[in-house]
């Protein structure tokens, strides 16, 4: 094997390996979306915003299936690699996922990873305890669920030398 055969050998598996690592949300829907501010932003002044198609992620807490529609309350949390929630304890608030379509608790239980494109259809006070809470509610044009325990980081490692294990 020459040097220039082992060089399109090592791209065609960088190649392979990066499309195998697929992403989250498509092209299609993150193209759609037209409000790229903050979170705080968004909730403050919902009104404002009425009608922009936002990209949000969150931890599920709560699935609620209703006559017609389904809801997801869900805890805001930062976007991090390949559109993955950052899965810590940094939030800016909640919101609701409300759909037309029936999204089924055993597949979305509390604790989901979760990311959403869709459109901010307006806010909605609810109480947490004994406190009113406005929650954006948005109307879902593709939503990802992501699978437990999995990180979106490369699984490979390059090293050399000796190691041992006790």
């Amino acid at each position: 094997m020459s040097v220039c055969d082992g060089c399109k050998a090592f791209v065609l598996l960088l190649s392979v390996i990066f499309t195998a690592c697929g992403g989250g949300i498509s092209q299609q829907a993150r193209d759609q979306v037209t409000y790229t501010g903050s979170f705080a932003e968004l909730q403050q002044a919902p009104a404002r915003y009425r009608g922009a198609v936002v990209l949000l992620g969150g931890r599920v807490i709560e699935t609620l299936t209703k006559e017609g529609v389904t809801e997801l309350v869900v805890l805001q949390l930062e976007i991090g690699n390949r559109d993955r929630p950052v899965d810590n304890d940094q939030s800016q608030g909640r919101f609701l996922v409300r759909s037309t379509r029936f999204i089924d608790p055993a597949i979305f239980p509390p604790g989901t990873l979760i990311t959403v494109v869709g459109r901010l259809t307006g806010s909605e006070t609810r109480p947490i305890g004994e406190m009113p809470y406005a929650y954006p509610v948005i109307e879902p044009a593709e939503l990802k669920k992501w699978p437990a325990g999995s990180d979106t980081s490369p699984r490979f490692h390059f090293g050399i030398g000796i190691g041992t294990r006790f």
